[in-house]
């Protein structure tokens, strides 16, 4: 296939070269494939295991980075650095410049002006009567001829030297190049340059043939993955799916719509019934506890009211004493269980 098509061209290469390639290149395939295919599989694992774990927990670190170490910071910095620095500022400007500034302005410059006028006018002619003229008079009539003869003797002594060292390097030039510059070129003509030839066209073949058979090892690896894949694919995937298409998902409905349906309904319908039973048993108690205590104790905000009713109420109608019902307030079983219902759905009976 690719052995084949990337056959390079032979011409200008010696056999060696062409003896050398197809050898090297099937030994480097077959220690390469087993490398890429394991290359590979730790790149697929490396992609996921960034995508589900570690660009999950980077988010999550880098927000609890920034809760725990920038946002403190910055309420630090904007909070307590900045008008503290802005106090100490002006503090500084009250304490130390407006100072300095008066005694740069009142003090120093004075102080200046005077030592300036005092080198003006008393220690500059002082200096140079006293040290100027000397000076230049020694340098011009006894510094200047030594330095002269001095000099003069440095530069025959320089000539000699270099005479010396001229004659030294020639001799040492010619002795290194004779023993050993002539020996290396020679060893480097004739031995290390083919040497080096020989290995460079190996290292090159290698090289070429390293990158061949990292090429074909990835055609390789991938047809393996592809294979393994629609192993996978046809052996778990696609038998999964078909059951659960074919055998669960109408399971599941039947179950569904003839079992936890029905069961369910039976269960909201149980609840309704159990809630307003309760609220019923509820009611019907309370109005028992409150009919007590008002037998009991009376109802002491409205007992003026209430004689007056029934006395009215004894004068208006001198048989309604005569219907009540056990009950004692002038009600039928019926009104009462008329009124329990209605307290039964929350609402309050009035006067009660």
């Amino acid at each position: 296939m690719d052995l084949e098509t990337s056959r390079e061209r032979s011409g200008g290469e010696g056999c060696l070269v062409v003896a050398l390639r197809m050898p090297v290149r099937i030994v480097v395939l077959v220690l390469v494939v087993p490398v890429r295919m394991v290359w590979d599989a730790l790149v697929v694992a490396g992609r996921f295991l960034g995508d589900t774990v570690l660009r999950p927990m980077g988010r999550a670190l880098a927000w609890v980075g920034r809760a725990v170490f920038v946002w403190p910071f910055v309420a630090l910095w904007r909070w307590v650095l900045v008008p503290l620095g802005t106090a100490l500022r002006w503090l500084g400007a009250v304490l130390v410049v407006v100072p300095a500034g008066a005694l740069y302005r009142w003090v120093l410059t004075p102080l200046g002006h005077a030592a300036v006028w005092m080198y003006a006018r008393v220690l500059t002619p002082l200096g140079h009567g006293l040290l100027v003229v000397p000076s230049v008079w020694l340098y011009r009539w006894v510094l200047t001829p030594v330095g002269q003869a001095l000099a003069w003797c440095g530069r025959g002594l320089v000539a000699v030297g270099a005479l010396l060292v001229a004659g030294i390097g020639a001799a040492l030039y010619w002795t290194v190049r004779v023993l050993v510059v002539w020996p290396a070129y020679a060893v480097w003509r004739w031995v290390l340059a083919p040497v080096g030839r020989v290995l460079g066209v190996v290292a090159r073949e290698a090289g070429a043939a390293l990158g061949h058979a990292w090429r074909v090892a990835g055609y390789v690896s991938l047809a393996v993955g592809r294979a393994l894949a629609a192993l996978f694919r046809w052996t778990v995937v696609e038998p999964a799916r078909w059951l659960y298409r074919t055998v669960l998902a109408p399971v599941g409905h039947a179950v569904r719509d003839a079992v936890l349906r029905p069961v369910a309904e039976a269960a909201r319908a149980a609840g309704r019934v159990a809630r307003e039973t309760l609220r019923l048993v509820a009611a019907t108690a309370r109005h028992a506890r409150r009919d007590v205590r008002r037998a009991l104790l009376g109802d002491p905000g409205r007992a003026g009211e209430q004689g007056d009713r029934e006395v009215k109420g004894a004068k208006a109608a001198p048989g309604a004493y005569a219907s009540a019902g056990p009950y004692g307030n002038g009600m039928s079983g019926a009104s009462w269980g008329n009124r329990a219902g209605t307290c039964a759905q929350g609402e309050r009976p009035v006067g009660r």
